[in-house]
């Protein structure tokens, strides 16, 4: 069935366009002038903005559920509940729990892959998983539980590379060099350096050996100094995609100018969202942990920084009044940069021609209405869910 949008500002990966529509059935058909083709139904934007589909490759959980807790109606819940956020497709992220149940959430993730691709399916689409650990530093363990951290082991990881994008891992870690080459050479798995106590110059190894990304910069690994630059140092020099989470608590928004011009196209936006995302201040549990949320902070007991409640528009908005880059640029870093991020950008992340119809409506203050996903509208705002 093809529809249009119109009476919209359409937002496209190199600026916005005007007095135009947007043609879609399953796929993104055109922007054109009204009555370029024949529709079945016309939906009006009511001069809000236009936007692809949001893309979140590290999310925890949603709505008071995790996708480590390996529960099939918590995975539809966590689908549902991010597409009230523009978010159409997204990579559920594991924690380091003990390594049956990381294996139990895999699976789960996997099984449920196809049918989030299909018109029945309220939610967002999977596009499979990220495994944030368990091969991480225990210095920099932050909210990971230090009981079930593994040194890296590529052969834990490779049986399941067709569930698996990404993968969280410190390389300074005995094995942590080998353990990337293996998995980057046998695999399409992106490994992203994270949790990590790596100098500069293992971090800069690391990148040399296949790392290609760097999770949630600045937290839970070596700061940036001027006789020692730490990973921090190495993810904003080298070219590697850095993720960040715009919530203005883990990073001071004066630093998003910087991180922007410094990575521009490969600053990727992520949640780090945690079960407590969309619901109300109070104690929660992640990886096993108790957590503790008041407003944007969610903390262990002991006071370390525990995921978010970042809500992934809310993050482009962050962005977008923090610095001087276009609005734009601010949707990129939340669509089509991650999709280039995991290699799924020929589909995802802009209203291209050709590419899957995955768009959201939003007006000026980043507060979504609709979220289509491959054409199908599956959430619109005040509708009954």
């Amino acid at each position: 069935m093809v529809r249009a949008i119109y009476n919209g500002i359409i937002v496209t990966p190199k600026g916005e366009i005007k007095d135009k529509v947007l043609y879609f059935d399953k796929k993104i058909l055109a922007i054109e002038y009204d009555g370029f083709m024949q529709v079945e139904e016309k939906i009006d934007a009511g001069g809000k903005y236009i936007i692809p589909g949001l893309v979140d490759i590290h999310i925890h959980g949603y709505h008071g559920e995790d996708i480590s807790d390996g529960i099939e109606e918590g995975l539809r819940i966590m689908a549902k509940g991010v597409l009230e956020n523009g978010v159409s497709s997204f990579m559920p992220t594991t924690m380091t729990v003990p390594w049956d149940e990381i294996v139990a959430a895999f699976e789960l993730a996997k099984s449920m892959m196809p049918e989030s691709k299909t018109p029945e399916f309220i939610g967002a689409e999977i596009l499979g998983v990220h495994a944030e650990g368990p091969f991480v530093n225990t210095k920099r363990k932050g909210a990971q539980a230090d009981t079930n951290i593994l040194p890296p082991d590529a052969s834990r990881i490779l049986p399941y590379k067709d569930v698996i994008k990404m993968i969280t891992l410190a390389p300074e870690m005995p094995g942590g060099i080998e353990c990337i080459k293996e998995i980057t050479e046998n695999s399409d798995i992106v490994v992203s350096i994270g949790h990590t106590d790596a100098k500069y110059s293992e971090a800069v190894e690391a990148i040399k050996a296949g790392a290609s990304h760097i999770t949630h910069l600045f937290n839970a690994m070596t700061g940036l100094n001027h006789r020692e630059p730490g990973v921090v140092g190495a993810a904003l020099t080298e070219d590697v995609v850095c993720e960040l989470i715009a919530d203005c608590f883990h990073i001071h928004p004066g630093l998003f100018k910087l991180v922007y011009k410094a990575k521009k196209d490969k600053l990727v936006l992520i949640t780090d969202c945690t079960r407590a995302g969309g619901l109300e201040d109070g104690e929660y549990t992640l990886g096993g942990q108790p957590i503790f949320v008041k407003g944007v902070e969610c903390r262990l007991a002991d006071g370390t920084i525990a995921g978010s409640v970042l809500k992934l528009n809310l993050a482009a908005k962050n962005l977008y009044e923090n610095t001087d880059i276009p609005l734009y640029e601010a949707i990129n870093a939340a669509s089509l940069y991650p999709a280039r991020a995991i290699g799924v950008d020929g589909n995802k992340g802009s209203l291209d021609v050709g590419k899957d119809a995955d768009i959201a409506i939003m007006d000026a203050s980043f507060n979504v209405y609709k979220t289509f996903v491959r054409g199908i509208e599956k959430f619109s705002k005040g509708a009954q869910q």
